[in-house]
């Protein structure tokens, strides 16, 4: 059997053997610390909070002294014990869209100063024949070749550290694929407009005044 994860699906202790017997049959010596741990769980096709009235009736029929308390829902409790990992994914989500606008920022940047500094040598390629397309050609290709190289190295770089992860993920593999290629690809685009932009304007560089500008 597989590690049914008592305490949470956030629980990552060592799995130790275990015993599953009916309760009717547990050992008197066993009863005290058996007791506070237990719970009763009602599987229903119905609203569950519908059926919380005929449970606690149903359960003070077989005992009087025995009180229900702490009802919830499976759903309610899954975010409860989620709920410290999904605030820490929220904070990286977060984190990661403000890292995404600062390179998309910066990429833009850097593509626009090199656009400025080489207008001079875009201005003699244009006198020279140089098609409009091809200055853009020539301006978006060098500033997606810096994006694919930073891609595959942050990818190397997520791949490596997906242990650190590893805790803060559930239903899905910290290796997951699917992720990484979206990751990739959202980057790669990000990356693409932030290089157009420059490109564009590199292209409408007046010849004239490009080869007297210094």
């Amino acid at each position: 059997m597989a590690h049914v994860k008592h305490f949470g699906l956030d629980a990552e202790e060592r799995v130790q053997p275990q015993l599953y017997l009916p309760f009717n049959q547990a050992p008197d010596d066993l009863l005290p610390m058996l007791s506070p741990r237990m719970s009763l769980i009602i599987r229903t096709t119905t609203d569950p909070l519908s059926v919380i009235a005929a449970v606690r009736r149903e359960v003070q029929t077989l005992d009087p002294n025995q009180p229900v308390f702490n009802v919830s829902t499976m759903e309610k409790t899954l975010d409860q014990s989620l709920a410290t990992e999904r605030l820490s994914m929220a904070l990286l989500a977060v984190l990661a869209s403000l890292a995404l606008i600062l390179s998309a920022v910066g990429i833009y940047g850097v593509m626009s100063y090199t656009v400025t500094q080489r207008t001079h040598e875009i201005g003699i390629r244009m006198a020279i024949g140089a098609q409009r397309r091809d200055v853009f050609r020539m301006v978006l290709g060098r500033g997606m070749v810096l994006v694919l190289i930073g891609v595959a190295l942050g990818l190397i770089g997520a791949f490596s550290l997906t242990r650190l992860m590893r805790t803060m993920l559930f239903g899905v593999a910290p290796t997951d694929p699917v992720t990484f290629v979206t990751i990739a690809v959202l980057l790669t685009g990000v990356a693409l407009v932030a290089c157009y932009v420059p490109g564009r304007r590199a292209t409408k560089v007046d010849p004239l005044v490009a080869l007297r500008y210094e």
